[in-house]
This record gives structure tokens, sequence and C-alpha cells, in this order.
């Protein structure tokens, strides 16, 4: 058979349904702070402590420092904390050291933000330097006499028939192209003086022919 709670837990459970609301404890007993206040949070810790006056919860509220401490930074951090305490000799409370690391772990997050806006700073200037200057880029006087005579009327096909002729020329002008001609130039003199002999040769044989025909008559007449 269930026990039947008492009147004090039931108060104590309806505190810890509402400990979001707690504020000022006064001289309530630290046997029933330390059932509720193990259910409140970092700042709702911090909002009790701070709104208790003329009474120090430091004999309740200690222990759940550390456990804050070591649920925020680590056991390894909160072990480095115990041993330099040892060997300085010193003692702080555990809500001094939570703030004390807070404040550290703050400082250096903001620091290392402020490098990574300088960083991100100097790298937006970079980008926009560039466009800039290539937004500012003047081309030589050379190309600008090429496209000098662009406008609504210019025909692109001027420009393209130059080429083309220049570069023509610049073909003729080649050895390569020297050499072929006179390959070519050689090749038709040797086909000309070709046909001439055989021209000759075949006339002469047309003379000694008609001559033949001619002395027949006289070998008959004698």
């Amino acid at each position: 058979m269930r026990k039947t709670p008492s009147l004090v837990d039931l108060c104590v459970r309806t505190v810890i349904d509402n400990v979001r609301y707690l504020g000022d404890v006064g001289e309530t007993d630290s046997h029933l702070l330390e059932r509720i206040l193990p259910h409140c949070t970092v700042d709702q810790l911090l909002h009790v402590e701070t709104s208790t006056k003329g009474r120090d919860l430091s004999s309740v509220t200690d222990k759940l420092w550390k456990n804050f401490y070591e649920l925020q930074f680590g056991r390894e951090s909160m072990k480095i904390v115990i041993e330099r305490m040892k060997l300085k000799k010193v003692s702080f409370r555990w809500r001094q050291l939570y703030e004390a690391k807070l404040k550290d772990v703050q400082e250096a997050e903001n620091k290392a933000i402020d490098r990574l806006k300088q960083l991100y700073k100097k790298e937006d200037a970079r980008k926009q330097s560039r466009q800039v200057q290539l937004c500012t880029k003047v081309p030589p006087s050379s190309k600008r006499s090429l496209f000098a005579g662009s406008g609504p009327g210019y025909n692109m096909s001027n420009v393209k028939s130059n080429i083309m002729k220049k570069a023509k020329i610049d073909l003729m002008k080649s050895q390569e192209v020297k050499n072929l001609a006179a390959m070519k130039k050689k090749a038709v003199q040797s086909h000309h003086s070709g046909t001439t002999i055989t021209k000759s040769s075949g006339f002469c044989g047309k003379n000694s022919a008609s001559t033949s025909k001619h002395s027949k008559p006289l070998e008959r007449r004698f």
C-alpha cells in the first residue's frame, strides 16, 4: 500500500512544479531547499541567490554550482580547477568559479568572432577592389584604334575583309608559297621544252616523207 504524502511533501512538490517563479526563499529550512533547488536551472538558481537577502545559501547551492560547472565546461576542466586550488591552498565558491570561467569563455568567443569579422571584412574589401579595377581598366591604344570606328553605322564586314586581305598577303609573301611557285614555274618550262622538241621532230619527219615522195618518180624516169 502506497504511503500517503505528508503536507510538507505536497508543498515541496508544488514548489518544484513552480520553481520558475521562486525568488526570495527567506528563512526556509535548508533541508527543504536541498530538495527544491536541484530542480533549478542556472538562471533560476542565480535568481534565487540574488533575490534572497540577508542569507548565505552557499551551503546548499555550492555543490549545485559545481555540477553546473562540470556540465558546462567538462570534467577535465573541473579537475584542473580543483588541482590548482589544492596547489595554491586556496578555496573559491563554485559560483564564483563558474562565473569567472564563463566570462573567460565569452571573451575568447568574442575575440574569435572579431577575428572572423576582420577576415570577412578584408576579403570583402579585396573582392570590391578587384571589381573596381576590372570596371575602370582602359584597353591599350592599339586595341582602341581597331574599334575606334565602331558605332551604329560601322560595318564589321570591312574589318573581316581587311583581316583576310592581310592574311592573304602574308601567305603570298611566305617562303613556302614562293617555293611552290618556283617549282610550278620550273615544271611548266620543262613541259614547254618537251613539246617544242616533239613538234620539231614531227616536222622533220614530214619533210623526209615528202622528199621521198618526190624522189620516187625520178627513179621511174630513169
